[in-house]
């Protein structure tokens, strides 16, 4: 058996009474929902916000025509049944797993709400025998089906062109203060920090294998610390540079894919081939920085060039010295 599935009821076990409290709760929790992306979003889309108000507002309207009808035909006491009653009823995943990933996601998975709200209500409509019901459950479900043109018209009521523009600067903004800034800060340090220890192994030791252990180690390293300490650095709360968790993760992967791009290399076993293609690897890794730097952070790319194949330089040069002596 399935934990929890067998205390599950079946949809096509409910009664009627059953089907409309289960239709009650699920617009209850959409308006909810709706109302709490507009929340997360207000401060940075305002325009956005008023947009999922007015759903919300929407989905409030459908609850109470479906309580109308319940106390019509069963009066007041509402049956307590949620979606996690039901086996096989679609779910709603939890908001904090939406709202960290951008205005357009939680845009898309609104529209999916409505698509599952729907397919519900044409579901229930096919199978009750009570006319005004079925008459109100097939409303339901054209409303919902026309959800995405209300959707549009409410868009274009507060999401103008101008709105639009300024939400997508934001989110631009966000993404590069979340993700490229401390990405391409730990592809630099990945990538410049551990050319002296994996080119100094390589001259000292002219062994292949050593020198890759020495840069699988130190990529590795590198990454966790780097990843650490972005996470540590700052929250976010303050300076409105989102998670520290993805921070964290951008800073650290991208550290260790840094050093990792010339260690590899020495998985050759000629010395002087591993070497070369680790110098080619270096070459490459500092022109993608500075093209990098050049793309997101409005850098002028030779001033980015000149300063990223500079400073990789001197590094591999002291490495390579020290190595050597």
């Amino acid at each position: 058996m399935i934990p929890g599935v067998t205390n599950r009821r079946r949809f096509s076990d409910l009664s009627e009474q059953q089907v409309l409290a289960l239709a009650i709760s699920s617009e209850e929790d959409d308006a909810r929902i709706y109302r709490q992306y507009a929340e997360h979003l207000r401060r940075d889309y305002p325009a956005s916000a008023a947009l999922f108000e007015d759903m919300a507002t929407e989905e409030d309207g459908h609850r109470r025509r479906l309580i109308d009808l319940h106390k019509t035909r069963f009066g007041d006491t509402i049956p307590l049944i949620r979606r996690e009653h039901v086996a096989g009823y679609y779910a709603r995943r939890p908001v904090w797993l939406i709202e960290n990933l951008g205005v357009e996601r939680i845009r898309d998975e609104a529209a999916q709400m409505e698509r599952d709200a729907e397919r519900f209500y044409r579901t229930a409509a096919a199978r009750t025998t009570d006319a005004d019901t079925r008459k109100l459950l097939g409303d339901l479900a054209a409303a919902e089906a026309g959800h995405t043109d209300r959707a549009q018209e409410l868009a274009e009521t507060h999401v103008g062109d101008d709105a639009r523009d300024a939400e997508e600067r934001v989110a631009k903004r966000q993404f590069l203060l979340t993700w490229v800034q401390p990405g391409l800060a730990g592809l630099m340090d990945g990538s410049v920090s551990t050319l002296a220890p994996i080119f100094a192994t390589a001259f000292a030791t002219q062994d292949t294998w050593t020198t890759f252990l020495v840069g699988l180690a130190a990529s590795i390293g590198a990454g966790i610390s780097m990843g650490f300490t972005e996470a540590a650095s700052d929250d976010g709360q303050l300076s409105g540079r989102g998670s520290p968790i993805k921070r964290g993760l951008a800073a650290g992967v991208m550290t260790t894919v840094g050093g990792l791009g010339h260690a590899l290399p020495y998985l050759i076993p000629d010395f002087w081939t591993a070497t070369i293609t680790a110098m080619i690897v270096v070459f490459v890794e500092l022109w993608a920085i500075a093209w990098i730097q050049n793309r997101y952070m409005d850098t002028p790319f030779l001033r980015a060039a000149f300063q990223v194949v500079l400073g990789g330089a001197l590094v591999f040069g002291a490495g390579a010295l020290i190595g050597a002596g």
